[in-house]
């Protein structure tokens, strides 16, 4: 099989409908049996083939009816308005998995499990992540926004550190866990309080993960 070969370093946010702590990450099933989520992530540099995507944000948005590896998920990806059209191409391609080894990344991974992929979007995406500090915001225009904060002692206040290491993990190999609030419309609605998050700086390519 012939790929565009395409490389992405940047910064994540992930936001889900399970408890703090995903369970995917420790091979378990989902807090409420079922999974909404949304990623975003800031390009710092990147390429698909000879088009730069330096600069640009972009995420997904799925849903599940239960365990993401049972699969009929509905899925779409979210495109910074300011990309031009071969950027656009590029970003499509890169969320719905294409030109992506197979096994080896969380896009390719994930398109696996979807019956249902809804037309790309494009719009204004103000993000912010700040990964050491586990902070971020997302603002999606005409959606929503959703949110990232230090996860707190219930009974202390007090910001509490979690940190998850997959050595062998086809999305990041080290994540700062967070604490997550979201409000978005729209085909896959997402309405969260205090559920999972986790931001991390992320190297992919049409191989996978870079290490």
């Amino acid at each position: 099989m012939t790929w565009t070969d395409w490389e992405i370093e940047g910064v994540e946010f992930v936001n889900c409908s399970c408890d703090c702590g995903c369970p995917c990450q420790f091979n378990s099933l989902p807090t409420h049996g079922n999974c909404r989520a949304h990623t975003f992530v800031h390009v710092d540099r990147g390429r698909y083939g000879d088009v730069s995507l330096d600069g640009l944000d972009w995420g997904i948005m799925a849903m599940w009816p239960g365990p993401i590896h049972l699969g009929n998920g509905t899925f779409r990806v979210v495109v910074d308005e300011r990309a031009d059209a071969r950027q656009r191409a590029a970003l499509e391609a890169i969320g719905q998995g294409r030109d992506t080894e197979p096994g080896t990344l969380v896009w390719q991974v994930f398109s696996t499990t979807v019956t249902n992929l809804l037309p790309t979007l494009y719009t204004r995406i103000d993000l912010s992540i700040e990964v050491d500090e586990r902070t971020a915001e997302v603002r999606i225009a005409g959606l929503g926004q959703s949110t990232a904060a230090p996860i707190r002692n219930r009974k202390t206040g007090a910001t509490q550190r979690a940190r998850v290491t997959l050595p062998a993990g086809f999305e990041f190999t080290d994540a700062e866990s967070a604490a997550g609030h979201a409000k978005v419309a729209g085909d896959i609605p997402l309405d969260f309080s205090y559920t999972h998050a986790h931001l991390a700086r992320v190297h992919w390519s049409t191989h996978g993960v870079v290490r």
